[in-house]
């Protein structure tokens, strides 16, 4: 993969154990989910869509950097030392929709902020995105309905998609894990606004920072987009008080109870705090940041040490082109 290319990975760190299930439970729906295998599937022929166009042997015809795997034909991938993640080229990326910065401000390809969470730079990349998608969000999906996690996602990655461009304007990224740490973060605001109807609620709330952590330490690594990962992390975390309500513990029974019987109120006071707290952010956000982008501000003037959040220069690499 050539330095100008970022990927948005996020590793996949085990199974459903990782996201033990601490909530007690109600009468409310258990629904089926259908709408993360489907964007699963989306992302995987979107990736197979990408390889046929790439078409290595016609466009590579150096037999020093020959193209790898070349028993696939024209899904063949580029040679390593310019996409060691089994991949497209660069400019098959930004021909089918890459995040450039230049051409979303410049040339009035605003549609780029989205197409980008949808494409990924190698079959590593893709594969682990998969992977985490289906470990986070069918749980999720199962919890809260394909409405309510399909948003989350969504916005999620537009969200990460507009901070990485506020910040990372001369390279092309591309990956799904601006929405993926949207599920992430929905899932950590899920726990703070439901507080009262989890059980061992430290171990919960430790184990989501510790998997938010790892992940978002991976993103300081060269290549890889860690301010898509912070902006689409945010984004669901404010989204998650906004659509992740539950009722509080006892409501549902109450409901049922004798008439002359005091009925719990379906929310507490502080959850509607957190939602209208959540809400007035997420305006104030994407305005002020979509205003920020499309006059071409570049984030790294009001912020002089962001740039390492991204990547942080040691002996074995350098940020030089982020």
């Amino acid at each position: 993969m050539k330095s100008g290319d970022l990927e948005r990975g996020t590793k996949n760190r085990g199974n459903n154990s990782n996201f033990p299930s601490y909530y007690v439970e109600t009468a409310e729906k258990q629904w089926t989910s259908w709408l993360i295998p489907m964007f699963v599937v989306a992302n995987i022929a979107v990736f197979i869509v990408v390889m046929y166009v790439n078409d290595c042997p016609k466009k590579n015809l150096d037999s020093e950097r020959g193209c790898v795997a070349k028993v696939l034909g024209r899904f063949s991938f580029q040679p390593l030392k310019e996409n060691p993640l089994f991949g497209p080229s660069s400019a098959t990326l930004e021909k089918m929709g890459a995040l450039e910065w230049n051409k979303v401000v410049r040339g009035d390809q605003g549609w780029r902020l989205i197409t980008c969470m949808w494409l990924h730079a190698g079959v590593i990349h893709v594969l682990a995105n998969m992977l985490s998608l289906v470990f986070i969000g069918i749980r999720l999906e199962q919890q809260f309905g394909f409405v309510r996690v399909g948003l989350i996602y969504l916005v999620s990655g537009f969200g990460g998609s507009i901070f990485s461009s506020l910040f990372i304007q001369r390279n092309i990224s591309v990956g799904a894990s601006g929405a993926l740490f949207g599920l992430l973060g929905a899932m950590l605001s899920e726990l703070l606004t439901n507080w009262t109807i989890y059980s061992n609620k430290i171990a919960a709330f430790l184990t989501l920072l510790v998997i938010i952590a790892i992940n978002l330490v991976v993103g300081i690594l060269p290549h890889v987009d860690n301010f898509a990962h912070i902006g689409g992390f945010f984004t669901g975390f404010l989204l998650g008080f906004v659509l992740l309500l539950r009722p509080q513990f006892g409501w549902v029974e109450s409901r049922y109870s004798r008439a002359d019987a005091h009925v719990k109120s379906k929310h507490k006071a502080y959850q509607y705090m957190f939602l209208l707290a959540a809400a007035v952010l997420l305006i104030v956000g994407f305005t002020l940041g979509l205003v920020m982008l499309f006059k071409g501000e570049n984030g790294n003037d009001h912020c002089s040490w962001c740039h390492y959040l991204s990547c942080v220069p040691t002996s074995k690499w350098n940020c030089e082109n982020r």
